[in-house]
């Protein structure tokens, strides 16, 4: 036997979404693209503040960012799709996938689990904030039956099987586009885009990997709201500093789907909307 070149001990008891991750991912060979997006966020920090105050409802930066995101995929359909085939399929719905931590229910440890907003561009902020509260508390309390059932799966496979399971339903679900309820799995259940708010975590910066099986092209962190100064122009051109909130948006992309003009344009979008929401989302009463 040849020395060990580090010392190692194997770690035991891991958590269901650290399971899955290790079935996921081999050595990094992908067409992965990072991008960092600022945005002023006062204007739409107001327009939640008025929204909760009109009608009792919290309604997070997390619910704006998905709602605008449905703009996003509405206006630019090629970044709502996946690839099968070797070719690109446009989605014919938008569908937000919304990254949910919680704690093990048997190692006790962090882990995530998710919910899918379906159906984003025709809903209004409100409906999509008590949905999204509802549905993160079912699934912090166990009460989301086809999650909790593909949870307990994930944990009695043998480690070894994961990888090969994982890659057998995507090929079944997404490749030959047969209903993943057939299997005991929820029906496409990351939607066309992934957010996770780790601004929520006390993170500014994070990018999230591609995840092979679920076909996303585009995963969104949202970070925290800062108060920073920005550079203002005034009607007559001169500049000055001035303070404001600020919200930093940490995309990953799949560049087999978006190039750089598709960027641009997810840009522009995502800053006309947060520049006048209520442009977009319907102006509220005095």
């Amino acid at each position: 036997m040849f020395p060990s070149n580090v010392s190692l001990t194997p770690k035991s008891r891991l958590a269901v979404h650290r399971r899955i991750a290790l079935g996921t991912w081999s050595a990094p060979d992908d067409p992965t693209v990072h991008g960092t997006l600022k945005l002023r966020a006062d204007p739409m920090l107001d327009y939640l503040a008025a929204l909760r105050e009109q009608t009792g409802q919290r309604v997070t930066i997390t619910t704006a960012v998905a709602r605008a995101m449905a703009v996003v995929l509405r206006e630019v359909p090629d970044a709502n799709a996946i690839i099968r085939w070797g070719r690109v399929y446009l989605r014919e719905d938008i569908d937000i996938f919304v990254h949910v931590a919680i704690e093990d229910e048997k190692t006790g440890k962090p882990d995530l689990s998710g919910i899918t907003l379906r159906h984003v561009d025709r809903r209004d902020m409100v409906d999509l904030a008590r949905e999204l509260d509802a549905s993160v508390a079912r699934v912090r309390a166990r009460r989301d039956a086809s999650m909790t059932r593909t949870r307990n799966q994930m944990r009695r496979m043998p480690q070894v099987l994961v990888s090969s399971a994982l890659r057998l339903l995507s090929f079944l679900t997404y490749t030959l586009n047969i209903d993943a309820a057939v299997f005991g799995a929820p029906r496409d259940p990351f939607g066309g885009v992934a957010l996770t708010n780790v601004g929520s975590l006390g993170l500014d910066t994070a990018y999230v990997p591609l995840v092979p099986y679920s076909r996303l092209p585009i995963f969104l962190a949202i970070g925290a709201v800062k108060r920073e100064p920005v550079v203002v122009e005034d009607p007559n051109g001169t500049e000055r500093i001035e303070i404001a909130s600020v919200l930093s948006l940490h995309a990953t992309f799949d560049h087999r789907v978006l190039d750089g003009s598709h960027v641009a344009q997810v840009a522009n979008i995502l800053r006309r909307v947060f520049n006048d929401p209520e442009a977009t989302f319907g102006r509220l009463e005095p």
